[in-house]
């Protein structure tokens, strides 16, 4: 009689699916990553059409130039 290892996983507790422990800390780091690059692709973006917006529409949300300008000029990792 052959033990595969799925059969060994299950005799030693681990249930069907599951992940196993030392999986754990890559998946984490894969999923904060993940969310840290899309932050810095949403915040690129939303910068990038705030300064396409015309000073109508930068009066209508009440900022300034200025404002647009200073937002724009900073780097996609900082806030």
């Amino acid at each position: 009689m052959s033990t595969t290892l799925t059969s060994k996983c299950t005799l030693a507790g681990a249930s069907r699916g599951a992940v196993p422990r030392r999986l754990a800390p890559a998946a984490k780091f894969a999923t904060l990553l993940a969310e840290r690059l899309w932050t810095w692709l949403r915040r690129a973006r939303e910068r990038r059409d705030l300064g396409m917006l015309g000073d109508h529409m930068l009066k209508d949300i009440g900022v300034t130039r200025a404002d647009v300008e200073f937002e724009t000029q900073k780097h996609f990792w900082m806030p």
